[in-house]
Parts: C-alpha cells; sequence; structure tokens
C-alpha cells in the first residue's frame, strides 16, 4: 500500500473559509501526482533532458489525502487530480478511492493525455473518479508526433473511447492551440468532441515555466478563435453563467458547447481560486509564481493538522498574485524561466506544478 508513516489520517475539520488580499476564496486544488510524463509536447516539455523530483521526496497517498483534509478544512471542495502525466503513478485508482470517499470534495477530477486511459478507465470510474478531461492537439496522428515526439495518437483515441464506455459523462477534451501548427483544426475537433459526446476546450498557449519556445507570435487569442469558428458555423453565443472555472464556454447554432481558456490575452486572475500542491508536496499559490511553501517538510517532521492549516490559511491570506496579467502588462514578453533556471529548480516546470 502507497502509505507514509505518521501520516494523518484522521482529521475532521470543520471548514472555515480564508480569502485573500483580493477577496478570492481558497476553493479548487489541482494535486500533480507525479512530475514524470510519456509525451514530450512542444507547449510543455520540448526541451531532450529533464531534473526528476527525487523518488523519496513524492508524496505517498496517504501523505496526499491527510493535505486533502487540510486543504477541506480550509474551503476546498475540488480536486483535479494532474501531472506530469497521472496515469504514469502506479495504483493510482487507490487514490481516487481514498478522496472520492471524503464527503468534503464536492468534485473528483483528473486530466490526463489519454495514452494510458484505455487500461485504466474502468478502474477510474470504479473507484469514484466523477469527471475527466483527455488532452488530445490534433486529429492528425503525423501531427501528433510532431508535436509530442511519440507515436501514440491512436492510443488516445482509443482511451476517449473507453473513457466513454467505462460510463463518463461530462468528458472534455482541452487543445493547447498554436499559430500555424494546429491553429487550422479548430472545426474538425468541434465535430471530433460532437461525435464523442465531449466539450471540447481550446486553450491559449501559456508563456508558463517548460514553454521554452513560447513566442507571442504563436499565441491564437480567443476573439481569434471565435472569429475562425464564427465564419464556419455563424453567430456563437457566449454562455451565461456564474462559475470561476477558467473556461468561457461558448454556444453553437446548433446548441453544441465549447470552452475557450484565455489565460494569456484575457486573464481570470480577479476570479482564481484555484492552487497547487506538487507531487513532491509544495504549495503554490499561482501558476506563474517563482517560490512556493513545502508542505512536506511539515509533514513528514511530524506536524499536526492544525499547524499545517494554519501555515497555509497565514499563506493564503496574504496571497496577492496576478501572475497572468502581470505577465500581460510586460512590454517585452518571452517565455518564464530560460533553460538553464528549469535545470536549478524544476518546480518552475509547467509538468512539476500540474496543468
Amino acid at each position: 500500500m502507497d502509505r507514509a508513516p505518521g501520516a494523518a489520517l484522521r482529521y475532521h475539520p470543520r471548514t472555515m473559509e480564508v480569502r485573500d488580499s483580493h477577496d478570492r476564496p481558497l476553493r479548487s486544488l489541482r494535486v500533480s501526482v507525479t512530475d514524470r510524463c510519456n509525451l514530450r509536447c512542444q507547449y510543455c516539455m520540448p526541451e531532450e533532458q529533464y531534473v526528476w523530483l527525487p523518488r523519496s521526496d513524492i508524496l505517498h497517498f496517504e501523505e496526499i489525502a491527510a493535505l486533502v483534509d487540510v486543504f477541506t478544512g480550509l474551503g476546498v471542495d475540488k480536486v483535479r487530480l494532474t501531472g506530469g502525466e497521472p496515469l504514469t503513478r502506479k495504483e493510482l485508482p487507490k487514490l481516487v478511492a481514498m478522496l472520492a470517499a471524503k464527503p468534503a470534495l464536492a468534485d473528483l477530477a483528473l486530466t490526463t493525455n489519454g495514452i494510458l486511459l484505455a487500461e485504466q478507465a474502468a478502474a477510474l470510474g470504479a473507484a469514484g473518479l466523477r469527471r475527466l478531461t483527455v488532452s488530445l492537439d490534433t486529429l492528425d496522428p503525423v501531427r501528433f508526433r510532431e508535436l509530442s515526439k511519440r507515436d501514440d495518437h491512436a492510443r488516445v483515441l482509443d482511451g476517449i473511447d473507453a473513457a466513454r464506455a467505462a460510463g463518463f459523462r461530462g468528458l472534455k477534451i482541452d487543445t493547447v492551440v498554436m499559430r500555424c501548427v494546429n491553429s487550422d483544426e479548430l472545426p474538425a475537433l468541434i465535430e471530433f468532441g460532437k461525435g464523442k459526446q465531449a466539450e471540447v476546450r481550446f486553450i491559449e498557449y501559456m508563456d508558463v515555466g517548460g514553454a521554452t519556445t513560447w513566442s507571442a507570435e504563436t499565441v491564437v487569442s480567443r476573439r481569434e478563435m471565435l472569429e475562425l469558428l464564427s465564419a464556419r458555423y455563424g453567430t456563437i453565443e457566449p454562455v451565461i453563467e456564474t462559475s470561476s472555472a477558467p473556461a468561457a464556454r461558448y454556444r453553437l447554432p446548433d446548441g453544441t458547447t465549447f470552452g475557450i481558456i484565455s489565460s494569456t490575452t484575457q486573464p481570470f486572475c480577479a476570479t482564481c481560486d484555484r492552487a497547487r500542491l506538487t507531487a513532491d508536496g509544495v504549495f503554490y499559490r499561482c501558476l506563474y509564481a517563482r517560490d512556493g511553501f513545502d508542505l512536506r517538510g511539515l509533514l513528514r517532521g511530524g506536524a499536526p493538522p492544525e499547524q499545517i492549516a494554519s501555515a497555509l490559511g497565514s499563506l493564503w491570506r496574504a496571497r496577492a498574485d496576478r501572475g497572468a496579467e502581470e505577465r500581460l502588462a510586460l512590454r517585452e514578453r518571452s517565455a518564464l524561466a530560460p533553460k538553464g533556471d528549469l535545470r536549478n529548480d524544476p518546480h518552475l516546470e509547467m509538468h512539476t506544478r500540474g496543468g
């Protein structure tokens, strides 16, 4: 069993909502279960070599579950499992079952590249996973190889079919859109999503850690995406809803909905209620943050849950992060971190702190 000696297993706090300096609550936690990935996507891991987190530092499942209890005591009711590629973590359904059993969680989701999904979809569903998002940047196998440096396109499609067969509803497909790379595929991806009863979400190419080849010229903005899709489908209406979800949603004339996550050109920092926990237990309040807070050290050092909760509450109340807005305001914008910084601090990598 993936269990850490001394992990706090029975902590049932009374929920006490915390708000940051901009009055944003802490509601959503993205938990990276591994920094490893079986793809090398151009927008995330385009380099040849990487520095990996030490195996001994990776949180055990019991440690993750214990920390999730602390977070729910501060108002978190949504958890998304990420990576790296989360399905490369052995026995992941065991963690899903542990988290799904927590009554304080209203939503438990997972984002995957889909390569291992066909083998694991049924077990994940049986363990209690409620929502699933599959990353798919192209419908062209040759283009997939160029983007990811792997020949696994058919396995991703099989994974999507397996998710449907396993009973997942509300399936989402995420596509990072890059100019002159896959920006010509938006209508085709919409049609693919229709056939799979999945909602497609287009993501603006972000200048996060790991995106070492990013440039402003490669970004296709939300405005441009809507223009491209309007030319194909006609009038597109916004879906009016109150939500802190990252995607703005739209409806085609036939009723099909899709989303656009426009963190690069139209940031949503004002409503961001998300935080991140890396696979080795570092807490980040913003995807663009340079510094995190080590929770693993507290947990393995024997700190009681109340002490960890107090530290997290203080950190969140002091939060002033508006990383995407600050990036947008830069006169000259380039990739967030140079290659040398990434090799010296793997926590700057997108695949380490979770997407």
